[in-house]
């Protein structure tokens, strides 16, 4: 898996400060391979519909890659509420665990030690047209912490430098994926109803609701090659983006995750207004990336059981899942 940044030359004009500067705007798109499984959008099998069942524990190391039979092997299962009444808190691995379904890559993933972070619906309304719904569900996401997932950068590498031409950089590989403290979200749930049949066709998760800052970053970075090989620990050009939306739809095709972003940042840097206007610039360009059709069918299948206000959703086994760490706080995590 990949992010793509296509670098364009933006001149803005800004006699109050500067006068004539160019800005580098990063337009992402991810590369990813598609999984090849079947499966169909809205069948419990692929993401399980259930009775609430307790998740797996934050430090257990993922039976992943042991061979199994991945029909008897399943994923984390998150409890579903419906209000705040109701709030059923669920670790953040669990209910952030699409993120290993989506990479064909291995993926390790990292928890602060003492992690606090819990994710619950706290709100539910669903709208009803003669062929068509609408369900919007707010989510919360409480305690200090970070959860982050890390993609093999031996595996990212490889799977990209083929289509470089000789000594041609590789640029904005993905790194991680890393949700960091509390915050609020939102699920938009949309669908359409033929007879008695209702489809799920598209699903949006906002990481920014209430007007709160997303806590959800990912982590780019370049690699020239040295002596003809490309290899991570001499990367460079290393960038932070932090995500406002992520979007899954339905499709007969390739499956392609959509996209907003609301800052763009050096890695040693913090968000800033010129990250903020980068970012802009950049969402009017960001190609939906590609995603695995399993992680793309296990979303959809996610907003179904919301739609059908189930009590709980299972989800299939991430099967590129490596390990679980659990490290300080203050750890350097790249």
């Amino acid at each position: 898996m990949r992010l793509h940044l296509i670098n364009l030359r933006v001149i803005l004009i800004n006699r109050l400060l500067s006068g004539l500067f160019t800005i580098t705007v990063v337009c992402i798109s991810l590369l990813m391979a598609g999984v090849g499984t079947s499966s169909d959008p809205n069948n419990p099998a692929i993401g399980v519909v259930s009775e609430p069942a307790a998740a797996l524990p934050l430090g257990e190391v993922s039976p992943a890659l042991r061979r199994a039979d991945v029909n008897n092997d399943n994923g984390p299962t998150v409890t579903l509420s419906y209000s705040r009444q109701a709030f059923k808190k669920n670790s953040i691995s669990s209910f952030m665990y699409f993120i290993p379904l989506i990479s064909p890559t291995i993926v390790d993933r990292e928890t602060s030690a003492n992690n606090k972070q819990q994710v619950g619906i706290v709100s539910y309304e669903r709208k009803v047209k003669s062929k068509s719904f609408y369900i919007t569900c707010e989510f919360e996401i409480l305690g200090k912490g970070f959860h982050k997932n890390t993609f093999d950068p031996v595996g990212m590498i490889e799977r990209h430098i083929s289509s470089l031409k000789e000594s041609e950089s590789l640029i904005t590989t993905l790194d991680y994926i890393k949700f960091e403290g509390e915050g609020f979200g939102r699920i938009e749930i949309k669908g359409t109803i033929a007879g008695s049949t209702e489809t799920v066709t598209e699903i949006d998760v906002h990481f920014n609701a209430r007007g709160r800052k997303s806590p959800v970053t990912i982590g780019l970075y370049d690699v020239k090659p040295k002596d003809g090989q490309y290899k991570y620990e001499n990367r460079s050009d290393e960038i932070v983006a932090r995500v406002n939306t992520l979007t899954f739809k339905k499709t007969e095709n390739t499956p392609r995750m959509g996209i907003i972003i609301a800052s763009l940042s050096k890695e040693t840097e913090s968000d800033s207004f010129l990250g903020s206007v980068k970012a802009v610039i950049a969402n009017l360009f960001i190609s939906p990336p590609e995603v695995t059709k399993l992680g793309n069918d296990t979303m959809l299948n996610f907003g179904y059981a919301m739609q059908k206000q189930k009590p709980a959703f299972t989800f299939p086994m991430a099967k590129n899942l490596r390990e679980n760490r659990r490290v300080a706080i203050g750890d350097k995590q790249n």
